[in-house]
């Protein structure tokens, strides 16, 4: 059975430019800061930066990839705290995230519900502040010890 204090299989994901371009395509934010160098600089940013909902949804996958899906997340919650620079390049960014099982309750329907905290990091930082996903869970899902 899941535990407080599992870790989720960590995750390395690479944000680069040409997904910023077809994340803004899709949702419709084309703010310059997300692919124009000279705009970010130019309003005191370090360079073209992610968009946070897209940082925030690619974190979310080490809880969707653990528990089998997005059906079972109840409920997701991030604070913005720093930006993800993506460079000008082929390699991208690289964002890291980890997540552990910080709180275990009983729910109605008589499944689990796992708090699990994540983290994610860009060049060392954390850029998500208070990321927490409650996930639905009935049965052994796969931890490092």
């Amino acid at each position: 059975m899941t535990a407080v204090g599992d870790q989720l299989p960590p995750l390395q994901l690479r944000v680069t430019r040409a997904d910023l371009v077809r994340y803004a395509g899709a949702s419709g934010d084309f703010n310059p800061i997300h692919w124009s160098d000279r705009v970010a600089t130019g309003v005191g940013l370090p360079g073209v930066i992610a968009h946070g909902m897209l940082t925030m949804a690619l974190a979310g996958r080490i809880v969707t990839d653990w528990a089998g899906g997005p059906a079972a997340v109840r409920s997701y919650g991030v604070r913005f705290t720093r930006p993800v620079v993506v460079p000008d390049d082929d390699e991208g960014a690289l964002v890291e995230v980890t997540g552990k099982v910080s709180g275990l309750t009983a729910s109605e329907d008589g499944r689990h519900i796992a708090k699990v905290s994540i983290t994610a990091t860009f060049d060392g930082k954390t850029v998500l502040g208070r990321a927490v996903a409650e996930v639905a869970v009935d049965e052994d899902l796969p931890t490092l010890a």
